[in-house]
């Protein structure tokens, strides 16, 4: 008894780290949102890099964001889709939890490594109806005057 009741307690403490990763299925990848303002906290590390973004107060729509050049990707994506779809988010929170690229893709990007301060704006894709809490999945970076796609590595 006293075996399966270890081999039990062994097996779901090595679910844990794959429970409290969540895949991106659960990001609605219709419906693009842009964000943009101060990255509050950072952590630059695997399995992905990640911040806190305090949102601008003054949030809303860059009027150039539907024109701008997107990189070339390996990734099958419609950047300019993506862009032209973007609106703002419905919820009204003032900071966002932000999910990054791996740490490898970011260097095979070049992405300087983002600090507590920094101007960040993204357009990315957050829950369904925008329900749980407010974490949006990068897929198109806008950080210290580049454009990186975040879904692959560059092409």
């Amino acid at each position: 008894m006293e075996r399966r009741v270890f081999m039990i307690s062994g097996g779901a403490a090595l679910a844990l780290p794959a429970w409290a990763h969540h895949g991106w299925s659960s990001f609605d990848q219709g419906r693009p949102i842009y964000l943009s303002g101060t990255a509050a906290k950072v952590a630059w590390r695997n399995p992905h890099a990640q911040l806190q973004l305090k949102l601008d107060a003054d949030l809303r729509l860059p009027a150039d964001l539907k024109a701008r050049t997107l990189p070339a990707q390996s990734a099958n994506v419609d950047g300019a889709a993506v862009l032209a779809n973007a609106q703002l988010p419905r919820r009204k929170d003032a900071v966002w939890e932000v999910e990054l690229a791996p740490l490898t893709r970011m260097q095979a990007w070049g992405v300087p490594e983002i600090k507590v301060g920094d101007a960040v704006a993204l357009v990315g894709f957050t829950f369904a109806e925008e329900k749980g809490d407010a974490v949006v999945r990068v897929e198109y970076l806008f950080f210290g005057g580049k454009t990186y796609g975040l879904r692959s590595s560059p092409a």
